[in-house]
């Protein structure tokens, strides 16, 4: 009799499969590599950014070498507001958004990994100050007492460190000459922000330009609102709230 090859019998698979090899050691370690950048990276971009305070402009608020936690997630659903503390980033002037071209092509491929991860070289340059004058604000110095005013109404700063040198009746914005902590009344170009450092007289910030002067306001400059990467939220190392 002949069987059909329908009918012959079917190979039984085997009890005991051959065991898959495991991955070489160099492929798992970069896996895990890949991974913890990919997390890294995501965080960085969507819920908090490390950096390092690199000057004294902002003391004793914040200090030379401290790190700071910086985050976009306030600013989802609202504009900044007067007295926060942000982090923006710039290129040669707060007008350009990168640095000048990298030649080196290492060091152009470094700064793009900084990007990506917020780890190590970067094409901008962050800067850490306090928002003073919103958008359509007007700011200008002093009024009898050395305060800045904003729309006429003089600011209660508590966190200002070593102000410029102000005396009434005797180093002041009539006086001649004239106090350099005095600057003419600016106006916020719509979309912009103007900031301040805390320690007054150690800060190149938006009005660093004008102090001493009773000119135009073309002196500052001003911080574009997509510059602003995030507010600054803790310190991570001193670790703490910031005040």
């Amino acid at each position: 009799m002949v069987v059909s090859d329908l009918e012959q019998e079917q190979p039984q698979p085997s009890a005991h499969p051959t065991p898959r090899k495991p991955a070489p050691l160099w492929l798992v370690v970069l896996g895990n590599i890949v991974v913890a950048l990919a997390i890294v990276s995501l965080v960085q971009a969507f819920v908090v950014r490390v950096h390092n305070v690199s000057s004294g402009s902002m003391q004793t608020t914040l200090g030379v070498r401290d790190r700071v936690l910086s985050s976009n997630l306030p600013y989802l659903a609202n504009p900044p507001e007067r007295g926060d503390i942000i982090i923006f980033g710039h290129g040669p002037t707060w007008d350009d958004a990168m640095r000048a071209p990298e030649p080196d092509p290492f060091i152009a491929a470094v700064r793009i990994f900084g990007d990506v991860t917020g780890i190590g070289l970067s094409n901008k340059t962050y800067t850490v100050k306090r928002i003073i004058g919103l958008p359509g604000d007007t700011v200008e110095c002093c009024d009898a007492q050395g305060r800045v005013l904003v729309n006429g109404e003089p600011l209660d700063e508590p966190y200002v460190y070593r102000d410029i040198p102000f005396t009434a009746d005797g180093l002041d914005c009539a006086s001649d000459p004239s106090s350099a902590r005095c600057f003419a009344a600016i106006t916020v170009p719509d979309g912009k922000y103007l900031v301040m450092g805390d320690h007054r007289s150690n800060s190149a910030d938006s009005v660093a330009g004008c102090r001493g002067s009773s000119g135009p306001s073309e002196c500052a400059r001003f911080v574009p609102a997509e510059r602003i990467t995030g507010k600054v939220v803790a310190k991570a190392w001193p670790p703490g709230p910031v005040p």
